[in-house]
């Protein structure tokens, strides 16, 4: 799988997917925090399936 995410896009993932892992814990304490693990998976591998059906590419071009 090549990477499909760059810098910024993997670190908004990975914060987004601790915070709403968070919410399990604390706040509302509803599954739907377990969504979270979906964007800290991605932004941990820098791969998105969702990207690569729509063609999206926000990795830096090597030179």
């Amino acid at each position: 799988m090549p990477r499909n995410e760059g810098t910024i896009d993997r670190a908004i993932r990975i914060i987004a997917g601790l915070v709403l892992i968070s919410l399990v814990f604390i706040g509302p304490q509803t599954v739907w925090g377990w969504i979270g693990v979906v964007p800290l998976i991605t932004g941990l591998v820098g791969y998105c399936p969702a990207y690569r059906l729509l063609g999206i590419n926000t990795c830096a071009m090597k030179s």
